[in-house]
């Protein structure tokens, strides 16, 4: 690679700063000049019956079709069409029953203030975010929302920078309040997201997971501790739920358990596991999350954690492995 010099260096990072700050600064902007508009647009995608459909050309377009799946994963059916292709024939996607949010940057694009007028005829409601309040665009529109900007960050005043920057945050402040409005929660968030690894942390519970039935690995409170040992080596848990007389957890016995009882005893070969088990164990609900299982385990310097019903009833039990190769941490 080229050694850079000093001058180059310097003169990269000063303008990356001062892109950085005109586009912080033409978003800080759109706090000033949020008002009852915005509130109207929320409204109008809370009230929608169909669909949500996002449109953009160019740069914007890009701008669009990330709004839209900003508001489709956030609880806002929606989904984007390219201007151009909707004059010639994806405006068949588009119903009575939707709401167009038009991004525009100067408001006088021609394949939108084509769409535009096509679309409110069907009896479908317009939002228009444009950077030219006078414009056509925000004319026929239901809902203007200015996303208008001092200047551009590229020197020369002309490449799309500041300006799309300002229309996706809008667009993700359309998308937030609808979030807000609908009560919108993490359970909700899960289902739009179910796969990868945030899809596994809000979706998985500890039922999902946990060892149960001939996986678990059980002893009474009087088997001697070398039986507790050949049940902890066939169920490779690292431990064994030593239960009493009622098929209830009476505790675990633990490869720790054995040390300690080794270093207290010497000889065990004629105790029994109640000698050396660890009495009232953590346990969790088989309903809980995973993830939050996990942290309490972690938080505990736990590797294994008992799962039990509502009743106190042993269901099952938790390895943090488990936990790992479901990958909810």
């Amino acid at each position: 690679m080229t050694a850079l010099s000093p001058q180059f260096s310097e003169a990269a990072l000063a303008c990356a700063r001062r892109t950085l700050q005109i586009e912080a600064q033409a978003v800080l902007d759109l706090c000033g000049r949020l008002d009852g508009a915005f509130a109207a647009a929320v409204r109008l995608l809370l009230d929608c019956k169909g669909r949500v459909v996002v449109s953009g050309l160019g740069k914007t377009g890009h701008i669009a079709r990330k709004t839209a799946a900003t508001l489709a994963s956030t609880g806002t059916p929606a989904f984007f069409v390219h201007a151009a292709e909707a004059v010639h024939g994806d405006l068949g996607m588009i119903t009575a029953d939707d709401v167009l949010v038009a991004v525009s940057q100067s408001g006088s694009g021609e394949e939108l203030l084509t769409v535009v007028p096509i679309a409110r005829r069907m009896g479908a409601r317009v939002i228009a975010l444009t950077g030219n309040p006078q414009s056509e665009l925000a004319r026929l529109a239901d809902v203007h929302l200015d996303v208008s900007v001092a200047q551009e960050a590229c020197s020369l005043n002309l490449a799309p920078t500041a300006s799309t920057t300002a229309a996706l945050a809008l667009g993700d402040a359309l998308a937030v309040a609808c979030l807000d409005a609908r009560g919108f929660g993490p359970e909700d968030f899960a289902r739009s997201h179910p796969g990868g690894a945030l899809g596994r942390r809000l979706l998985t519970h500890v039922r999902d997971v946990m060892r149960q039935g001939e996986a678990l690995p059980t002893v009474p409170e009087d088997a001697p501790v070398f039986q507790a040992l050949e049940e902890m080596s066939a169920k490779r848990m690292g431990m064994t739920i030593v239960l009493d007389g009622a098929g209830r957890a009476a505790g675990i016995f633990t490869d720790g358990d054995l040390r300690r009882l080794l270093e207290r005893q010497g000889d065990v070969r004629g105790l029994t596991v109640s000698a050396g088990m660890t009495r009232s164990p953590r346990a969790i609900s088989p309903d809980a999350l995973a993830v939050d299982a996990a942290a309490q385990m972690d938080e505990q310097r736990l590797n294994q954690m008992l799962v039990v019903d509502e009743s106190g009833k042993l269901v099952g039990a938790l390895h943090m492995h488990d936990l790992m190769a479901a990958k909810v941490v």
